[in-house]
């Protein structure tokens, strides 16, 4: 091979993966961090996005199609997660990551171009995690140790009761299950952050 090809191979590959690795960690810590405080999907994010970056940008120097790539992209996204419950916020983030990887590996050829779309991504993102577009409305699933007011006509005065016992304005309930033997009910209660 010439030596000439492998040089450009390797500056290409450094510059799309540093700016790969640059827009997930801005967006991972900086948005996502911020904003639920949890690491736990950290190796998960950028495990994903480093391989899909990886093996897109591999596949991409053997012509492969653009819709070959998005559906490895699929695969991958699908795999992890058949067997474990994940969020959707945290399914949307993981999306993000893959297609940040599948954007940056097999993205046009001008560098101006794919930061421009991955500084539009982060742009995005912070401004609707930031609630520039309304209120950010939060969840907390807590369990109610009496089934006095889980009833659909008493559902003021069980909000009232849920207000004064978490000191939380919720504006919003989910009775998600209810168990009669231990005389409680596991109850999503939804509000809007300060």
């Amino acid at each position: 091979m010439d030596s000439t090809f492998l040089d450009l191979i390797v500056n290409l590959l450094g510059f799309r993966y540093l700016l790969n690795l640059f827009t997930v960690f801005i967006l991972f810590r900086f948005i996502y961090f911020k904003n639920y405080k949890k690491t736990d999907l950290f190796l998960t994010f950028f495990g994903f996005n480093s391989i899909i970056f990886f093996i897109s940008f591999m596949l991409n120097k053997v012509e492969i199609s653009t819709g070959a790539g998005f559906g490895l992209f699929a695969v991958f996204s699908v795999l992890r997660y058949r067997t474990e419950g994940i969020g959707a916020k945290d399914m949307t983030y993981l999306f993000l990551s893959i297609s940040i990887g599948l954007l940056t590996a097999i993205g046009p050829s001008n560098g101006i171009e794919i930061s421009l779309f991955c500084f539009l991504i982060i742009a995005l993102t912070y401004i609707l995690e930031n609630s520039l577009w309304g209120k950010k409305e939060v969840s907390k699933t807590i369990i109610y140790d009496s089934l006095d007011f889980i009833k659909q006509s008493q559902q003021s005065e069980l909000m009232q009761d849920l207000k004064s016992k978490t000191g939380i304005e919720i504006h919003r309930i989910s009775i998600d299950n209810i168990d009669y033997l231990k005389d409680s009910c596991t109850i999503t209660i939804y509000y809007y952050e300060k």
